[in-house]
């Protein structure tokens, strides 16, 4: 009962039940209940055991998503962070039939350590495809021009879709009431992230903030804006960082969460569906 909340659960004692039904098939082996997991793992999935080594696998929460509220108006799930902001933004793609601009929805992971891989936003898997797509607009990898093409990502405007955290009255104190998002009022505009203030955040430009509300407004999509936590108590990163390093205009933007991290995550349903009204009014509107 002494223990520091970071010490009372440590990582090593976060033990997974994974079966409990021997296989006696093996007289030979003596690791009867590990034998029965690999045989139906083997009869479900063909997953053998030195499959381990090179498989990807997360061990979730074993519960569906469900509605919170007399009045249904919440959604309770794990994983919010951050498939409730992915889903909307390729739905928004997905309804242009004719595009006035190129439109890409890069979807990527690895966001939560650094996303640092061959598939997340620090690599140059975004650079290289728009570079194919680019070349062959301009007739051929043997009219590609590396300044026009730099020029092309400066000019790109973005919207890096993350979560946000959203005010707690239980947790009070971590959060400025004035300066933060609140549930069912809307998608939240992040200007900069960062921690202990700015450090380590993108700042988007105001007349970026401003052409995106104005948008907004105009397509009466309710918008509040607000910081992750106090100063000195939240904080964080998204990729948006990342994607200004290329010289483009980028804000992140998504729906304010209660819990985010735990478990258990929960969203306002009105919150998820203005979401997707402003990521297709952005696509639709943006100069």
């Amino acid at each position: 009962m002494t223990k520091k909340a970071s010490e009372f659960i440590p990582a090593e004692d976060l033990n997974v039940i994974i079966g409990g039904i021997p296989c006696t098939e093996d007289k030979k082996t003596k690791e009867i209940f590990k034998a029965g997991v690999l045989k139906l793992l083997f009869e479900q999935y063909g997953i053998k055991e030195k499959d381990f080594v090179s498989a990807e696998i997360e061990i979730v929460p074993a519960t569906h998503a469900r509605d919170v509220g007399f009045d249904r108006a919440y959604i309770a799930a794990y994983g919010h962070d951050d498939k409730v902001c992915a889903y909307p933004a390729l739905r928004a793609l997905l309804a242009q039939e004719k595009p006035k601009k190129t439109c890409v929805c890069l979807l990527t992971d690895k966001e939560e350590i650094g996303s640092y891989s061959n598939s997340g936003a620090t690599s140059n898997l975004y650079e290289n495809f728009l570079m194919e797509v680019f070349a062959k607009a301009e007739g051929g990898i043997e009219n590609f021009n590396t300044l026009k093409f730099r020029k092309a990502l400066a000019a790109t405007k973005m919207l890096s879709t993350d979560v946000t955290t959203a005010y707690d009255p239980k947790y009070s104190s971590v959060f400025e009431k004035n300066n933060t998002a609140f549930m069912s009022h809307g998608l939240k505009i992040e200007k900069y992230t960062g921690a202990r203030g700015k450090s380590g955040c993108s700042e988007a430009t105001g007349d970026f903030i401003a052409e995106i509300t104005d948008i907004f407004e105009k397509n009466s999509i309710p918008w509040q804006t607000g910081e992750l936590g106090r100063i000195d108590a939240g904080g964080g990163g998204t990729i948006a960082a990342i994607m200004a390093e290329l010289g483009m205009d980028v804000v992140d933007m998504g729906v304010p969460v209660w819990s985010m991290h735990a478990p258990v995550e929960v969203i306002s349903k009105i919150d998820l569906y203005y979401l997707y009204l402003g990521y297709k009014a952005f696509i639709e509107n943006i100069g």
